[in-house]
């Protein structure tokens, strides 16, 4: 990835300020400055003292992922701040990528709990991860099963999509569309490859919406359903990502005022 000259200059200046604040060695003796010396946090992360010292002149350094990790390891970084370290070398965080936890984060939660009105939070593969009453009993055949939770495969290969979900061709259509821009985040993630991979062979109609390369954010707007018991249910979607966690979001469905 291109990374630009502003960028460098932001990576140097963050890198060099981040090596100020480290505790040098009990040995160390006394010093002029704070922090730890390149040479020393070069050491620590495990590459050699040039490359630390071109990446903090801002000089156009093709840095790995795996000696960012070792670096913001070294630099002691919080999940905010090695984001930061990532974005601005232009490099996807296989730490993110790889983080597989099962359990939603707690403000994720927390969100879908504290309302009346259907909602559900989806993680990096779109697999409902959390999700409440409401949604359980709006989405038969989905979130009230417990063989799978995963948005695509149900819109895809279960029966009762079909029947839930007005033009669900269309409908399904979007949703991929909508998933191939999160995709763009994730397409190093074995977890992804692998998951697609599956869906184009037990899906004809995923194999070919994936193979027209169709890309659409995420965006809200009225949603139709055929409940089997309400009969036709009207809602408008809103969908939010986490702050802490951009690779989780919420999805909200409030109900439409008939008229």
């Amino acid at each position: 990835m291109l990374v630009e000259p502003q960028q460098r200059r932001l990576l140097g200046d963050f890198v060099r300020a981040h090596r100020g604040r480290l505790r040098p060695p009990a040995d160390a003796g006394r010093r002029r400055t704070p922090g730890l010396r390149r040479e020393e946090l070069a050491a620590l992360a495990g590459i050699s003292v040039t490359w630390c010292a071109w990446i903090e002149q801002g000089r156009p350094v093709q840095a790995s992922a795996g000696a960012l990790g070792r670096l913001a390891r070294a630099l002691s970084l919080t999940r905010a701040e090695r984001a930061y370290l990532f974005e601005l070398a232009g490099r996807l965080d296989p730490h993110i990528q790889g983080d597989n936890a099962k359990d939603a984060p707690a403000s994720l939660t927390a969100a879908v709990s504290a309302t009346a009105y259907p909602a559900y939070g989806l993680d990096r593969l779109w697999n409902a991860c959390c999700w409440n009453e409401a949604a359980s009993d709006l989405f038969r055949g989905w979130l009230d099963h417990d063989n799978q939770r995963n948005l695509l495969r149900f819109v895809f290969l279960e029966e009762s999509a079909r029947t839930l979900i007005p033009d669900w061709q269309d409908r399904a259509r979007r949703l991929l569309a909508e998933f191939r821009a999160d995709f763009g985040h994730t397409f190093r993630d074995a977890h992804v490859a692998t998951f697609i991979d599956a869906l184009k062979a037990e899906s004809s109609l995923f194999a070919r919406t994936w193979q027209n390369q169709d890309v659409r954010h995420r965006a809200g707007g009225l949603r139709k359903f055929n409940h089997p018991r309400d009969g036709t249910l009207d809602f408008e979607q809103h969908t939010f990502s986490l702050s802490e966690r951009p690779d989780y979001k919420l999805v909200l469905l409030t109900p439409c005022q008939r008229r």
